[in-house]
């Protein structure tokens, strides 16, 4: 059984077939940079082995070949109910006890190593995630503060499951993947007590136009799902790199976020709920959520990690409200403009004639669009958009991808440049 769990200590980025993507990641940064003194949670990984134990010993193997066998690829008009299909199989399914029981003992190693019992996160980590021209980034689960033996195990369950989300299973087919071999890992890894601080994520380029001199840090109060899923407007700061370790300020530009919710640890938490998000107060929304210390020490790390990995990065990253620290808390490759030409210059657009101004946010690009606009409360009302109308809503999600595809440009009314909305527009 020992190949079903590995250590961050004992994986590298080169264990991508392993232990997905995200874990890879994971392990080579720390054990490759925190000898340099940047600090990364400890933690574990379920291998891609263990969940193909998983399938073999339910019998899943066959029934989930031949149900997705039976997708629509072109027009997807049967994917919600493959689907709803696939996850009642995992569902239904149980975690071998064997398999279970050395979870739980890697649990408790995780816990002596720290020295306490800590809450973890526990993450979906997908074998074909985060290569150069995919991320599942937001399209698997992650579930956070999970303490006790039995909600370790149901959330491992739970991201087995996410592998067939819809959004998913369309992703794998519009990548290439389909179902040949893709399999998914499970990370287990402490967590900081960013619920007491604040938290966010950071580009070694500006992620609207591909520009490398600079570092984009967006940060917010509380747990960084906020800002992945664009419920909360970041605060934002940009810090041009040849400043950076010189006598001249580094920091360029600094812009004050709404930060509109803060997730924090639920104090009656159970499996399902083991997190509350509540409103941001307006003392808390009227400061920054990152001191330019803070911002300059995530900067200087940032650009260790792009030198390592020799590409630009997208980074997570936590601050604990116990102890002060820092903390990277994942690193992937930037997936849209990695693989283009560098640019030297950010190219301007100009409005010639303008009309009347109804509404002002965060820009995205500097690209200008015009259509009819186009309000929608959910996915649901997909069949309201047509090609080439603005769309309108309050937040987006993952769920919105195929929707997105029609737009000819995105209005949220919450989020920033590196919320999901953001990253799907720029794939766009």
């Amino acid at each position: 059984m020992q190949q079903y769990i590995k250590t961050f200590s004992e994986i590298s980025i080169k264990d991508i077939n392993y232990v997905g993507g995200k874990n890879a990641s994971l392990g080579e940064l720390f054990s490759q940079l925190t000898p340099k003194g940047i600090l990364v949670p400890d933690g574990f990984a379920i291998t891609a082995d263990a969940y193909r134990f998983f399938l073999q010993e339910n019998k899943l193997v066959q029934p989930l070949n031949e149900l997705l066998a039976q997708l629509d690829t072109v027009n997807f008009s049967n994917l919600s109910e493959m689907g709803t299909q696939a996850r009642a199989l995992i569902t239904q399914a149980t975690i071998p006890p064997s398999l279970a029981d050395i979870i739980i003992q890697s649990y408790k190693q995780l816990a002596q190593r720290e020295q306490k019992q800590t809450a973890v996160a526990v993450r979906s980590s997908a074998t074909a995630e985060d290569l150069p021209t995919a991320s599942f980034a937001g399209r698997l689960e992650s579930f956070l503060n999970i303490k006790g033996e039995e909600n370790i195990i149901h959330a491992v369950h739970q991201c087995y499951t996410s592998l067939f989300t819809d959004r998913a299973i369309k992703y794998r087919v519009d990548m290439g993947f389909g179902n040949k071999d893709l399999a998914i890992s499970v990370g287990v890894q402490t967590m900081a007590r960013a619920d007491l601080a604040s938290s966010g994520v950071a580009f070694t380029l500006d992620p609207d136009t591909g520009f490398d001199k600079v570092i984009i840090i967006n940060s917010i109060f509380g747990l960084g799902e906020n800002i992945v899923q664009g419920r909360s407007t970041p605060d934002e700061f940009v810090i041009f790199k040849p400043h950076l370790n010189t006598e001249f300020y580094p920091i360029i530009q600094k812009q004050m976020g709404n930060k509109e919710w803060t997730m924090i640890y639920a104090e009656n938490k159970d499996a399902e709920s083991p997190v509350d998000n509540i409103p941001t107060t307006k003392e808390k929304s009227d400061v920054y959520s990152l001191s330019d210390e803070d911002a300059n020490t995530l900067s200087k790390w940032c650009l260790e990690i792009e030198k390592h990995y020799q590409k630009p990065m997208d980074i997570e990253w936590a601050k604990d409200g116990e102890t002060g620290k820092l903390y990277i808390i994942q690193a992937r490759p930037e997936t849209v403009y990695s693989g283009k030409k560098k640019q030297s210059v950010i190219r301007k657009y100009k409005i010639i004639s303008k009309g009347k101004k109804l509404t002002e946010g965060i820009a995205l690009g500097e690209k200008i669009a015009s259509g009819t606009a186009r309000f929608l409360k959910s996915p649901n009302e997909a069949h309201l958009l047509k090609e080439g109308d603005i769309l309108v809503t309050d937040i987006t999600n993952p769920d919105w991808d195929p929707l997105m595809k029609k737009a000819a440009a995105i209005i949220t009314n919450k989020g920033g440049r590196t919320s999901h909305a953001a990253i799907v527009a720029r794939e766009l």
